[in-house]
């Protein structure tokens, strides 16, 4: 039986038999939704779509280096009351009393106030009307993926915010407080201030000076013992890779998290990275910040977490608007003197 003649496909031309005849030099190609034997083809039916959406790539860790408080409302400040004492004569002989004497040491306080400031945080998301039809097809939902948008935006802010303030905004953090005074690592024997050119020795002396120095500045009291470390990733993780020796199986930082000031009196030693610490120190060097981590010490406020305030058609721009505002305070340092910042490492 001899075969019947269906048609040819060849570069994607479909001709001949029951399919559309295509007029002379203008072929008909798949892609076109050309019609053959009752069936359409369409561009989406020949690709495979892949329904993960690749969004930026970023990091932010501002939530594990500060304690962050919720809630206040809409205010401009934040203020903290401290307090001083004093005795006449001083704690030591000035209370030493005798019988017959005719005065006795009183004890004074002295209080003082300081204050914060807040600022608002706003963008707004807006959604075309006709996007927001065409969504129906393709089954993706732009509000998500703004509303995702939104608050990658608002954690990057949170990030700046929290390590090194808004300079426009005249506000500072934990790596660039003018109150805190930065110093020179020592040199090593290798003539050197990086710690990729230091011993492991050397290194944990860099680590335990900068808790002393701040344990030191805030009288040894043993709960303002530096507990937080930040380096910058590349030193950061040259400590957690390299072993203490070629024979030995710790790292250098397993050897500086057992054998550091902090962690032999009773505290417990936390060492990280960020990306703010590279370049961070005095002439671009690379800086090492120890503080503690407590709300008693240092904090940010997050007076009004981030949250869509508001939405309305706009007629003007045929979309829906939608404003997502968050009110957020500069970072409060409480007590300066258990912060230390050491450069060059």
């Amino acid at each position: 039986m001899p075969m019947k003649n269906l048609g040819t496909f060849d570069g994607g031309v479909v001709g001949g038999g029951m399919g559309i005849r295509p007029q002379s030099g203008s072929p008909v190609r798949i892609t076109d939704a050309a019609i053959a034997n009752g069936g359409a083809f369409l561009i989406s039916e020949l690709e495979k779509r892949d329904p993960k959406i690749r969004e930026p790539l970023t990091s932010t860790t501002y939530p594990r280096d500060i304690p962050i408080k919720t809630g206040g409302g809409w205010v401009e400040f934040i203020s903290s009351l401290n307090i001083d004492f004093g005795i006449t004569g001083g704690s030591s002989s000035g209370a030493v009393h005798a019988p017959g004497a005719n005065t006795v040491p009183v004890v004074q306080a002295n209080f003082g106030r300081d204050q914060f400031r807040a600022h608002l945080y706003a963008s707004v998301m807006r959604i075309m009307f006709v996007d927001m039809q065409r969504q129906q097809v393709t089954g993706r939902s732009l509000d998500q993926l703004l509303t995702d948008g939104i608050r990658l935006n608002y954690d990057k802010h949170m990030d700046a915010n929290v390590y090194v303030g808004i300079a426009a905004y005249g506000t500072t953090g934990l790596l660039n407080n003018p109150n805190v005074t930065a110093s020179p690592v020592l040199t090593g024997t290798a003539g050197n201030t990086a710690w990729n050119t230091k011993t492991p020795d050397e290194v944990l002396a860099d680590v335990n000076q900068a808790i002393l120095d701040g344990w030191a500045a805030s009288e040894y009291d043993l709960s303002a013992i530096p507990n937080h470390i930040l380096l910058p990733y590349e030193q950061y993780n040259h400590i957690a890779v390299t072993k203490v020796s070629p024979i030995a199986e710790k790292t250098i930082l397993t050897f500086l998290l057992e054998n550091n000031v902090a962690t032999k009196n009773g505290g417990d030693l936390f060492i990280g990275a960020t990306a703010w610490n590279k370049g961070a120190g005095a002439g671009g060097t690379d800086r090492m910040v120890a503080y503690v981590h407590n709300d008693r010490f240092i904090a940010m406020e997050e007076l009004v977490p981030l949250a869509r305030t508001m939405t309305q058609p706009n007629i003007d721009a045929l979309s829906y608007d939608s404003v997502y505002m968050a009110n957020i305070s500069e970072v409060e340092v409480f007590y300066t003197q258990p912060i230390v910042y050491y450069d060059g490492i």
